[in-house]
């Protein structure tokens, strides 16, 4: 296993800011032309993780916001996980939630890299800091251009407040895990305490939950999840993800279609 690399979060706003910081400028690679012709049946599945209580995550948030509306109808799909260790800097996170802090710790340990916000995540594969915008068009670029290792179908509907999800996952391996994102599409806070102090601060594609899912041996069948206070078909969405338990890497990604709405709770 590979040693993890973790900031200390005693000393943790400094030495996060110096740590972004010097990712930006480290040298990439020339960014992908937005004309440029993308062969592929890829997908980029981009998983950031962020908080109200990091003064250098509102520009990330921004980032990946700007990025999942010029996505529109392709295979991008944008996870904000907020996590839980700011919370002890001097404001609680409202969105954020100990599994994602968990979630971003196991990366920490396949990716060999450092936990640090904001950070994303790509198709599970590699990171970047979340604020820079050529490392994350190079790489959604990059996932657009090559080949799922699995295919993923989901059609979804609401019973009330849960949600009944069928699923169906062809190829990949028998190991592989089934994640299901229930995803506030936006959302707005004002911060009264902690580096953002005094900021009203915008959100885009809020995880408020992410499900496993038992796959059964012929990788189709039903689940139903309980679901957030508040959600609905247009302000909220299912994001469901195919991801390798030996590695991490993340093999298929889609959104749920959602079937005719009920209103009588199972």
């Amino acid at each position: 296993m590979k040693p993890i690399k973790f900031l200390s979060l005693c000393a943790g706003p400094m030495l996060l800011a110096i740590v972004a910081g010097a990712a930006i400028n480290h040298k990439t690679e020339p960014v992908k032309s937005a004309d440029q012709t993308i062969n592929g049946k890829g997908f980029a599945l981009l998983e950031l993780f962020t908080s109200e209580g990091c003064s250098s995550c509102p520009s990330a948030d921004e980032l990946l916001a700007k990025i999942q509306k010029e996505s529109q109808g392709k295979p991008v799909y944008v996870l904000a996980y907020h996590v839980d260790y700011w919370n002890q800097l001097g404001w609680k996170d409202i969105f954020s939630n100990a599994d994602y802090s968990k979630r971003q710790k196991e990366y920490s340990y396949t990716l060999n890299a450092q936990v640090y916000t904001p950070q994303v995540v790509i198709n599970g594969k590699s990171e970047a800091v979340g604020s820079d915008e050529r490392a994350l068009r190079n790489a959604i670029a990059e996932g657009l251009a090559g080949s799922p290792s699995a295919n993923i179908t989901l059609q979804a509907q609401q019973n009330g407040d849960k949600l009944t999800v069928n699923y169906q996952v062809t190829s990949g391996s028998a190991t592989d895990k089934l994640l299901l994102a229930v995803v506030q599409k936006s959302a707005v806070s004002k911060v009264k305490a902690g580096e953002n102090d005094g900021r009203t601060l915008t959100h885009a594609q809020i995880v408020r939950g992410l499900y496993p899912v038992k796959l059964t041996p012929e990788k189709k069948g039903v689940s139903t999840i309980k679901l957030p206070q508040g959600f609905n078909t247009q302000g909220w969405e299912v994001v469901g993800f195919v991801q390798s338990k030996t590695n991490g890497e993340i093999l298929s990604a889609t959104k749920a279609q959602f079937s005719a709405t009920s209103t009588a709770a199972l």
